[in-house]
């Protein structure tokens, strides 16, 4: 029999939410994070009935392969409880739940994921998110039409494409198998952590040699700091058979799962066969929180990606008519300073040699001279006494021209002196 696992989960509902529609599940070798939707009547009671069904899969299997089918078979009796649930329970209508989920077997990880929660690999100091995020932006980036940063200030960043729920009776659910190796840590994670807290401190919370309750708890704090304004649920799992630290002697449900659902979730397999069909007629009622679903359907994904497109062109039009309005006020600002230069005079040296009156200031803006000979006498700058000559050289100021010409004719009477 193999050796308990170091692993821990830890949920909070956060700084904004009233209930924690998160719920999470760290088994035997079934480690579990499912993000609810559908508002405060269904959110919870999404996530807490796909836990609560999937974890009947944390048992021993054969083969990774085995339990990659184990996992995907959970998922979808999970959604065909869900869908049922909300047949017999219409109040509930447009609720749904991603799911992130993990079995070890040996040396290797069978994964299924659907939604926008993660799983990340933390090895050889280096975080990896293995999930793929099944949200509209998460589309435009692969197609690169947008980046990742601005992926994560996208109005749309949380619209959802696929979930378990009461709408696809066989959703599409993405499952693989990877390696693992000792001294890996597992993160699966809702996007009340992965949405707030940047990947480099994700990276070094996992980097600690803290046992795993106590980083879960260190990821949960971060988030918190950040504002945590989404339920956040975290469950971490370290591949480490002979290492000191806590195990995991019993299983461990957190969240909306932890509780009892307020309803009779039971269902007669009778019925079943016979309601599937009818529940895509269901219609989708957005979530009151910030993220909700919306179909996966071509038509649809057009309509949002011509959407983003004008998003995008106005975005570029307001930006070139600020430009072109900063532009036009810096060459307003410009042409009234340079009138207002061009009202004012003083007495230097024209390039003569000859006492000047120039128009405008004694600066310069690069090559470009605020100032011109406006008059030129005849008096020579050399033929001044020491001190007058020392004064022109160095300009003097005059309130107006007709100040200026005076000083002109000051300085003619000196030089003929």
């Amino acid at each position: 029999m193999a050796s308990p696992n170091r692993a821990a989960a830890v949920s909070h509902v956060g700084k904004i939410r009233s209930n924690n529609q998160d719920s999470g599940y760290a088994g035997r070798d079934l480690f579990v994070v499912a993000d609810g939707m559908g508002g405060h009547a269904g959110g919870d009671v999404a996530s807490a009935i796909a836990v609560n069904r999937i974890r009947e899969a944390d048992r021993e299997y054969e083969t990774a392969s085995e339990a990659e089918f184990a996992l995907q078979a959970a998922l979808i009796a999970a959604n065909s409880l869900l869908a049922e649930t909300v047949f017999e329970h219409p109040e509930l209508t447009g609720m749904g739940t991603t799911v992130s989920a993990l079995i070890r077997v040996g040396d290797q990880i069978a994964l299924a994921h659907i939604g926008d929660s993660r799983i990340y690999l933390y090895r050889d100091r280096q975080l990896k998110q293995v999930s793929t995020d099944h949200t509209f932006v998460q589309r435009l980036v692969d197609s690169g039409r947008i980046t990742e940063e601005e992926a994560m200030v996208h109005p749309r960043r949380s619209v959802l494409m696929r979930v378990l729920g009461d709408v696809d009776a066989s959703p599409e659910i993405d499952t693989w198998i990877l390696d693992t190796q000792p001294g890996d840590r597992w993160l699966i994670c809702s996007d009340g952590l992965s949405g707030v807290v940047k990947n480099d401190d994700l990276s070094n919370a996992l980097a600690s040699h803290d046992p795993p309750r106590q980083v879960a708890e260190k990821l949960v704090r971060q988030s918190l700091d950040a504002g945590a304004p989404d339920n956040v649920t975290v469950v971490i799992l370290d591949i480490a058979d002979v290492a000191p630290g806590e195990t995991l002697k019993d299983p461990v449900t957190v969240g909306s799962a932890a509780a009892p659902l307020s309803f009779n979730t039971e269902v007669k397999p009778t019925t079943r066969a016979s309601r599937l069909p009818s529940l895509r007629l269901h219609p989708v009622r957005p979530a009151t929180g910030p993220t909700h679903f919306e179909p996966e359907s071509e038509d649809y994904l057009d309509e949002l990606i011509e959407e983003d497109q004008r998003r995008v062109r106005r975005r570029r039009l307001t930006w070139l008519i600020g430009v072109i309005v900063l532009v036009l006020a810096i060459a307003l600002a410009a042409l009234l300073g340079y009138q207002w230069t061009q009202s004012r005079y003083f007495v230097g040296v024209a390039p003569s040699g000859n006492v000047a009156v120039f128009q405008g200031v004694q600066q310069s803006l690069g090559p470009i001279s605020l100032s011109h000979v406006y008059e030129e006498s005849d008096v020579k700058v050399s033929g001044l006494p020491s001190y007058d000559r020392q004064l022109v050289e160095q300009t003097i100021n005059a309130d107006d021209l007709s100040a200026a010409r005076a000083i002109v004719e000051q300085m003619s009477d000196v030089g003929q002196q």
